[in-house]
């Protein structure tokens, strides 16, 4: 008989920052102003399309109005909070909101909205109901209109339930994810019904992963750390399988929640993110070009 003594197995641990970054960012002034004059000049490729519709989804507190309002702060040059973003356990947006960001306080509109939602719940009696989703996607649903959990909108809520020009639809989704929360149980199914959609309609889908520095130690301590850790490459990766989309459309970012001033760091991550989702609407225009 043995000694009862059992032989210790070695666990290789995973280095915690890679040896080279797989995403190459240029950390400056320099190309925080690039990108921000790049959405200032901005126009869709389609001159009957005044501005890109940018529909962002996702779960409660995942971070969708918090992005808004962190690129309207980029924007305005102090933290906004123009739409409502909390911890509540349901969602604090109730009503879908078309957002504006302007070239600063008084300054002419961007060629972009931001579209916020309802957040979406794995319970099939919570969060915004797919139909909805469906009537967003197509234009039908106007702005400030109230969302109802327990029913979808009805055909003769909308404002023209017909074919809607170009400039009234979505051109691009973006599914916002909680770092912390990948792959929560309940959520799949919704997530594959949404991706079902979106390539029925030809709609370009990207992700936005956000909340890096609670899942990530040393991207809390240098956000520069994001594309050298190995554990948020992970999370990226797992996010890009999620969805069924390509590594390249899963950026991650930092929303404005708990600072009082700006950062070139963040900021450049956001506006990173700003410019694929505008480069993603160009994809969707140039079909009907």
């Amino acid at each position: 008989m043995g000694s009862g003594k059992s032989t210790p197995v070695t666990v290789e641990k995973k280095p915690e920052l890679l040896d080279k970054a797989w995403r190459n960012v240029v950390w400056d002034h320099s190309t925080r102003t690039d990108l921000m004059q790049y959405l200032q000049d901005y126009k869709p490729t389609i001159d009957s399309v005044p501005q890109a519709r940018i529909l962002l989804i996702g779960q409660i507190k995942a971070g969708k109005s918090s992005f808004f309002n962190s690129i309207n702060s980029i924007f305005h040059g102090n933290i906004t909070n123009q739409a409502g973003a909390g911890e509540m356990e349901t969602s604090m947006t109730l009503k879908y909101r078309t957002y504006q960001v302007r070239a600063g306080r008084g300054g002419p509109p961007l060629a972009f909205l931001l579209c916020d939602t309802m957040g979406l719940e794995g319970r099939e009696d919570g969060g915004m109901k797919l139909e909805d989703f469906v009537s967003i996607l197509k234009g039908y649903v106007p702005d400030k209109y109230q969302f109802n959990p327990a029913q979808p909108m009805k055909a003769d809520d909308c404002q023209a339930c017909s074919t809607l020009a170009l400039k009234d639809r979505i051109h691009c989704v973006v599914y916002v994810i909680d770092a912390t929360t990948i792959g929560i149980q309940g959520m799949k199914n919704k997530i594959g019904e949404i991706k079902k959609i979106t390539n029925s309609a030809d709609v370009p889908l990207m992700v936005l992963l956000t909340m890096l520095d609670i899942v990530c130690p040393d991207v809390e301590k240098d956000l520069k750390n994001v594309y050298w850790s190995t554990y948020l490459k992970e999370k990226i990766e797992k996010a890009s399988q999620l969805l069924g989309i390509q590594v390249s459309s899963v950026f991650p970012v930092k929303n404005y929640c708990r600072e009082d001033k700006l950062d070139m760091c963040c900021d450049i991550l956001l506006l990173t993110a700003m410019q694929k989702m505008l480069h993603l609407s160009d994809d969707f225009f140039a079909n009907f070009e």
